[in-house]
């Protein structure tokens, strides 16, 4: 089984969903660099308000990144070129808010993105993604409570992280 990438998705539909948070998002030509990118090989990038992907960049990493910069705080934020840096609960955070977004993404919804996640080798205490989001993440939720990014309903605020 393989991840989803960007160029099997519809990137207007991706671009849309994004914008509600400012993010542009930037094709990257195949076979080269992305900038801002951490990891390099065909992670997203992140510089500033722009989310690079390539058409083999996977869309957990692209709504990762994407993740990264709502629920950092809007200092970091105006400085954020490549390391969107960040603690251990904005980490969880930012998981758990990428499986949220997960499901805007009609390629890609909830399920998938537990199985890319646990495929890309993300780690959590229970063993995979779904478990943890189901039964080991309300250190997550209560962050993003906290910071305005989730609702009462468990669905995202459509606003980016302040404090």
């Amino acid at each position: 089984m393989s991840v989803l990438r960007y160029g099997e998705i519809n990137k207007a539909a991706f671009q849309e969903l994004l914008s509600k948070y400012h993010l542009i998002i930037i094709d990257s030509k195949d076979n080269q660099d992305i900038p801002g990118s951490f990891w390099g090989d065909e992670e997203a990038g992140l510089i500033e308000n722009r989310l690079y992907c390539r058409d083999d960049t996977p869309v957990h990493s692209a709504l990762h990144e994407a993740c990264h910069y709502i629920c950092m705080d809007d200092q970091r934020r105006q400085g954020l070129h490549t390391d969107a840096g960040g603690g251990y609960d904005e980490e969880n955070g930012v998981c758990y808010l990428q499986i949220l977004l997960s499901q805007y993404l009609p390629e890609m919804g909830i399920e998938k993105m537990f199985s890319d996640m646990d495929e890309w080798g993300y780690s959590f205490r229970l063993g995979s993604a779904s478990r943890w989001f189901h039964e080991d993440a309300d250190d997550a939720r209560d962050w993003l409570s906290k910071h305005a990014l989730i609702g009462n309903t468990l669905q995202p605020s459509w606003i980016l992280r302040d404090l």
